[in-house]
């Protein structure tokens, strides 16, 4: 069967992970936020921790029904490979972005990795792997994936001292980073979109292109393969955190299976409701979904530039934050929760907007 149509539960899941995505980077105050809407510390996950895996595992989907039927010919790796590159170079540049650009004041302050960096590098690696495999290849590059990050992080010395899978020099992820990028870090130790960790990262979206074939394949009306596949990876998850922590900041092994678990099973949910049961609802998603990184990436820009111009002697988020939201009378993470409702709630306007001008970016 020849799948040629959109996929409305696909596009309803990609939207509502860039809402959700938006939701947790741009709280009132750092100082006051709910647990599920923060990382977890090291080890273990929450709703947060969920969502970039959330979009890689799209990410993975949507190569399946996009690239299926074609074949690794130069237009297409050159189209790749442009694509790639623009999201890497819009990456870069929200890591290099200060109020006074384009004239970067301190080169060594600048971030390398990053949320458009690793999206890049792994639709670029996960789109080739995909046009020159099966399922079965498929399949095997992503446990052999798995076994390898998982033995090298746990078991291969560093520099004659055991690895340890805390943060900690003797960090194999942690270790690459600082040799390798320095000072161009999220944090001085280390970068939870590091260099080592991208590779795990792509068999999450290898994960995604195994969930798309099952979208494309004779099982379209069935959501239970998708139900099964979530119930057996998150199964296997949590087996391998009892050696390999869960850690999003490493993209740990355990953190693919469980991540990919709840992936096919929101998916899987969604499709039930929305292409089985034929439930009209999440359009509000799909119109966020069909300009998903030109949102993620006005959202960021923005949001950069609302901490980095000053104002009454704060900034402009400050000063909408302390002046609107917060009041003595309101818990404080209520109020920095209804600020980033009410920026979710503007990029939901805005992308409505592009959708019924029919203002399609794609990058």
């Amino acid at each position: 069967m020849i799948f040629n149509k959109r996929v409305p539960s696909v596009d309803i899941f990609r939207g509502a992970t860039i809402l959700l995505m938006i939701l947790v980077n741009t709280p009132g105050t750092w100082s006051a936020v709910y647990a599920p809407f923060l990382h977890a510390p090291w080890h273990g996950y929450t709703l947060t921790d969920l969502v970039f895996p959330f979009f890689l595992f799209i990410v993975g989907v949507s190569i399946s029904l996009s690239y299926k039927d074609k074949k690794l010919k130069p237009p297409v790796f050159l189209k790749l490979s442009k694509r790639s590159l623009k999201l890497i170079g819009l990456g870069l540049f929200l890591g290099s972005f200060t109020i006074s650009f384009p004239f970067i004041e301190d080169f060594e302050s600048i971030r390398f990795p990053g949320v458009l960096q690793r999206i890049g590098l792994v639709f670029f690696f996960t789109s080739i792997t995909y046009l020159l495999g099966s399922k079965r290849s498929t399949a095997l590059i992503i446990g052999i994936i798995l076994l390898a990050y998982w033995l090298w992080m746990g078991f291969l010395p560093i520099e004659g001292v055991a690895p340890t899978y805390e943060r900690a020099v003797n960090n194999w992820a942690n270790f690459i980073d600082l040799k390798l990028l320095g000072s161009h870090m999220w944090k001085p130790d280390y970068d939870p979109e590091g260099i080592l960790s991208t590779l795990p990262a792509i068999a999450t979206a290898l994960l995604g292109t195994l969930a798309g074939d099952i979208l494309r394949s004779n099982t379209y009306q069935k959501a239970s393969p998708l139900f099964i596949s979530g119930i057996v990876l998150l199964g296997l998850g949590h087996l391998l955190d009892l050696s390999f922590p869960i850690n999003k900041a490493l993209w740990s092994s355990s953190f693919v299976l469980v991540t990919a678990g709840w992936a096919n099973l929101v998916l899987g949910t969604l499709f039930y409701l929305r292409e089985v049961k034929k439930l009209t609802f999440g359009r509000v998603f799909s119109k966020v979904g069909s300009n998903a990184i030109a949102i993620y990436f006005t959202s960021s820009f923005v949001t950069k530039l609302f901490y980095l111009i000053p104002i009454n002697g704060s900034s402009i988020h400050g000063v909408l934050f302390e002046k609107i939201y917060l009041h003595q009378a309101v818990d404080p993470a209520l109020s920095s929760l209804l600020y980033a409702i009410t920026v979710c709630a503007f990029y939901v306007f805005m992308a409505s907007f592009m959708y019924q001008k029919k203002i399609f970016i794609k990058v």
